[in-house]
């Protein structure tokens, strides 16, 4: 897979997402279909190839950002941070969105592929660990 072509300018991992089209025939996918209904048989093939996320009809003001910049990744850019990235507890617990910094962060470390390869666990911990003082967050 092309994880490049498969994650988001923000750092957002389309290839995991319980939409993306290789993950329709998952238990994930099932469960979301159950809890979502009107999400039904969705699919996406991410937002690089597809144009945008099909949870929203607006343009992503992020990708537009980072074309219009000349660059594949926001931690590319001179400006980054920047407030396109900010965390928001809106939907923070149904959403990926708060993992966007870190993901950039850990792909100019280690580069997308390696990154790619820890992508699962760090969305794992993101929804299901757990958060202790002194300790980096721990799955459950």
């Amino acid at each position: 897979m092309d994880y490049a072509k498969q994650t988001g300018s923000c750092g957002i991992d389309c290839f995991n997402c319980e939409l993306h089209e290789a993950n329709a025939d998952t238990d994930a996918r099932r469960a979301v279909d159950e809890r979502v209904p009107q999400l039904a048989g969705v699919t996406c093939k991410g937002c690089r190839e597809q144009g945008g996320c099909v949870l929203s009809s607006a343009p992503c003001a992020t990708r537009e950002c980072a074309e219009s910049k000349g660059v594949s990744f926001c931690f590319e850019c001179t400006d980054f941070p920047c407030e396109r990235l900010n965390p928001t507890a809106d939907g923070a617990s149904r959403y990926p969105h708060n993992l966007k910094i870190y993901n950039l962060c850990r792909m100019k470390a280690v580069g997308i592929d390696a990154w790619a390869k820890e992508a699962a666990a760090i969305r794992g911990r993101y929804f299901k660990g757990t958060f202790r003082l002194g300790d980096a967050p721990q799955a459950d």
